[in-house]
């Protein structure tokens, strides 16, 4: 019986630790800091998992207590998880990671060459099946000459002032609001302001959203040849303008100002003082919607490629849908990798595993059995 062990028991890791413990053949371990979250994941799956108490910004700690698992999931936190993610490497660990951390994860190929350890990175819904998705229009078309991806995770009920909620790690939505934004444009990599170029995008049963650059192309930015690709964030129109107000205020800065005496760092309070407002009530319900669009030419014509999510709160587990559509595909390649199906040693993001038809149709059955369905449609131009 395979064991597994899910780093990380917060909105994802939870639903990760439920969906494989659904499988009688793993035998699953969830570990984390907080004593709630543990609490929260043994509910989420019913009591089917194992609990660990553990400090996982310690990459020592990390370390030893991967050792006895056959698999690894990590859903940490972007300011632990690469210390976290070398460990497991070094282990010489399977592991599929959804962590959005700023570093770049193949800095650890060659350590993971050294272990033999399999590691899938950013195996989440964007970066992950947006990935993908970038591959997959890549091998259809030839060639391809654009690609642009848009998605967000959004309350189905905004509520204002902020029209926002936060379905996985209020400080990694910050994160998204502040870091530089990749772009390719003419074959050339390009940095734009985060929260810059919005532009209105329309979707079936949600309306007008605004998108605006993030820096969500991650490894695309390189490993596909591609002259023009962007990724933008989706927001409720007004959103954008507010969080532009606070960056511009000061707010979402990390460096110290002295406040009577004392040195504050005024993301640490702004922090503390947005997220209870961006937390879902229990049974809230959330939505996620992404659309990928690839032009290119295929067999002599111009065409356009798209795929569209619109995925919803599920409410007989209480899974938030920004939880199922991210933790679904890491469970699922989980899976994959436990059963050899993919076991190249190395760093590999998502768009690699576009190579295999099979595995890739595989994923899209497994996910549709979840609920989660993205609709395919090519049309000329």
């Amino acid at each position: 019986m395979p064991r597994a062990i899910v780093l990380g028991a917060g909105m994802v890791g939870s639903v990760m630790a439920a969906d494989l413990a659904r499988d009688k053949a793993f035998r699953v371990t969830s570990a984390d800091a907080r004593a709630g979250a543990l609490a929260l994941a043994r509910e989420r799956a019913k009591g089917a998992i194992e609990t660990v108490e553990a400090d996982l910004s310690d990459p020592r700690r990390v370390r030893e207590l991967v050792e006895s698992y056959d698999i690894v999931l990590g859903a940490l936190s972007s300011r632990i998880a690469l210390g976290a993610l070398g460990a497991v490497v070094d282990a010489g660990k399977k592991c599929v990671d959804i962590s959005f951390m700023a570093e770049d994860p193949r800095e650890l190929h060659a350590r993971a060459l050294a272990s033999g350890a399999c590691v899938v990175t950013d195996m989440g819904v964007a970066p992950g099946m947006s990935n993908l998705l970038a591959g997959v229009a890549t091998r259809r078309l030839s060639p391809c000459k654009s690609i642009a991806i848009y998605v967000g995770g959004l309350p189905a009920r905004p509520e204002p002032p902020f029209l926002y909620k936060a379905a996985f790690s209020p400080a990694d939505v910050i994160e998204e609001y502040t870091r530089p934004a990749r772009l390719v444009e003419g074959s050339k990599i390009v940095v734009r302001e985060a929260l810059s170029e919005p532009e209105p995008v329309a979707f079936n049963g949600v309306g007008t959203l605004e998108a605006f650059n993030t820096d969500g192309l991650r490894t695309l930015a390189d490993t596909l040849t591609v002259p023009d690709m962007k990724e933008k964030t989706l927001r409720y129109p007004g959103h954008i303008d507010l969080m532009r107000a606070f960056r511009a205020a000061g707010l979402f800065s990390k460096q110290p100002v002295r406040v009577n005496g004392q040195d504050v760092v005024p993301l640490d309070v702004t922090s503390a003082l947005l997220f209870p407002h961006w937390t879902y009530k229990p049974g809230e319900a959330d939505l996620t919607v992404m659309r990928v669009i690839a032009r290119g030419t295929h067999d002599g014509t111009h065409v356009r490629l798209q795929w569209d999510l619109h995925d919803d709160f599920d409410p007989a587990t209480g899974f938030t849908s920004m939880a199922r559509t991210t933790a679904f595909p890491a469970s699922i390649m989980a899976r994959f990798l436990a059963s050899g199906r993919f076991h190249v040693p190395g760093i590999h993001p998502p768009e690699y595993l576009a190579a295999d038809d099979t595995l890739v149709d595989d994923l899209m059955r497994e996910l549709e059995a979840r609920g989660v369905r993205y609709r395919y449609s090519m049309t000329g131009e």
